[in-house]
């Protein structure tokens, strides 16, 4: 009996040392990312109204006391850099979600690193502006190397002009200040969110304290003119637009994402709530894809009889 005890001490002590040690069942999956914000098939009132909950959960009198809280800030309206300071006066500003909003093309989403409010946003925009006249030049030389006159090369040939078109409008309007920020990602006290959530202009404040690193965590702020359910195929892609001695360099696909299903994992996530999408939008420009873009590099040059893949519609 004595024997069997010591066994069964020395298995217990065992199994606590292996849970507690780094990788053990406790510490959390390296490989896990948080997900915050909108998910695609919720409508984006009930996401609002789940951010209000989740914001006054957070700060209600009766509840633990909680310290300064990552959240998502998704605005009503395209916004103007120098709005900023007073829409998110009392919070430390992580990044900015900007786009060029065009009523008849699909226009790419910019995430841009802010830490002074709203000079790193304006040369935030600055770059976006730089790599759209690159794309410019990138498209308007792809159209011009597609010398065919057949139906296909023809097609092509229109959609890189109108892609060429857009790139140099979003260029334009970023030199401009553009309003075309829509969303923020901060750091404050639980009574500084909900001052915030309360300011004209404001959409939701997405409370998201189960946050612990920005780099594991993607955000998908609504769009400001989704009112309805959000598409389960987000047409905006968002790339990373660094400031040049502001902040390090970021990876070609950052984690802080729209374009990624994304929702709240927060304790009080929200719940999704079928609807159908009001209002309807003009049909977009067709923008081409890499995959588009390679297959003109390859038949660049290339007898007019030869094929050249129709772009994807």
């Amino acid at each position: 009996m004595t024997g069997v005890a010591l066994a069964a001490t020395a298995t217990l002590v065992f199994a606590v040392a292996w849970a507690g040690r780094p990788g053990g069942p406790d510490d959390p999956d390296p490989g896990d990312v948080v997900r915050v914000g909108v998910v695609e098939g919720q409508t984006v009132g009930g996401y609002v109204d789940s951010s209000r909950r989740e914001l006054a959960m957070l700060t209600d009198p009766s509840a633990p006391a909680a310290g300064d809280t990552w959240a998502l800030v998704s605005l009503h309206d395209y916004t103007a850099p120098d709005r900023l300071p007073v829409l998110l006066a009392g919070a430390a500003v992580a990044q900015v979600y900007v786009r060029v909003p065009l009523p008849d093309a699909r226009t790419q989403v910019s995430l841009i690193p802010a830490y002074s409010m709203p000079g790193d946003v304006t040369a935030g925009m600055l770059n976006a502006a730089l790599v759209r006249d690159q794309e410019q030049a990138d498209y308007s030389r792809l159209e011009r190397s597609l010398a065919g006159e057949g139906q296909r090369e023809r097609r092509l040939r229109q959609t890189y002009a109108n892609a060429a078109g857009t790139a140099a409008r979003e260029a334009a309007a970023y030199r401009q200040g553009c309003s075309c920020v829509f969303a923020a990602v901060i750091h404050a006290a639980p009574a500084a969110l909900d001052a915030i959530a309360t300011r004209a202009g404001v959409r939701a404040v997405d409370p998201a304290p189960e946050v612990r690193s920005l780099d594991r965590t993607e955000f998908r702020p609504p769009l400001p003119e989704e009112n309805g359910t959000v598409s389960a195929e987000p047409s905006v892609t968002p790339v990373p637009t660094a400031v040049p001695d502001v902040a390090p360099g970021s990876p070609s696909r950052l984690p802080s994402s729209i374009g990624i299903t994304v929702t709240s994992t927060s304790p009080t996530g929200s719940s999704l709530v079928p609807a159908s999408s009001s209002g309807s939008s003009p049909e977009p420009v067709d923008v081409p894809s890499e995959a588009e873009m390679s297959t003109a590099h390859a038949t660049t040059g290339a007898p007019s009889g030869s094929s050249v893949a129709e772009p994807q519609r």
